[in-house]
């Protein structure tokens, strides 16, 4: 069995429901999640006039290859109506692995770890929050050394449920 950490992220919608849909799913069809960070809202990233995610990440243990966790995320974002049309636009989920395990892949179609994570707050924090020890297997530095080194200045704070 191999940890692998994904984020979530939603800023269509309803976009709370959509991140625990996608807990459910995932719990289903790949690997019963075992800890999960608390959901922190974002502003959007990349594409600034986009309304604000909400993000979480969380971690689950699969014998799975990464190449089936990639196939079975993708499938999932499609069976909740993701579109991908604009490069960082909208969308109503949103999967990305940040981490299999320490394993370093760089193939056509998935890098691992996630190749922008590092400089991204909505992702370190939650990250931060549940694995603040996990070394990075590229940067041999851990989470919460990777969170302080953030040049990031996006607000990124604990989404209130309402």
């Amino acid at each position: 069995m191999i940890d692998v950490f994904l984020l979530l992220g939603s800023n269509l919608g309803k976009r709370e429901l959509f991140l625990q849909q996608a807990i459910e799913t995932i719990s289903s069809q790949i690997a019963p999640v075992k800890i999960v960070s608390s959901v922190y809202e974002t502003q959007s990233w990349g594409k600034t006039d986009e309304p604000d995610y909400l993000n979480q990440v969380l971690m689950l243990q699969t014998a799975l290859s990464a190449q089936d966790v990639l196939e079975k995320i993708l499938g999932i974002e499609l069976e909740m109506g993701r579109t991908r049309e604009v490069k960082w636009g909208s969308r109503t989920i949103d999967i990305d692995i940040l981490f299999y395990g320490d394993v370093v892949i760089h193939e056509f179609n998935l890098v691992v770890p996630h190749p922008e994570l590092y400089k991204r707050s909505f992702t370190l924090i939650p990250l931060a929050e549940i694995a603040p020890d996990f070394i990075h297997p590229v940067f041999k530095k851990n989470i919460l050394q990777l969170k302080d080194e953030l040049k990031d200045n996006l607000i990124v704070k604990k989404h209130i449920f309402e």
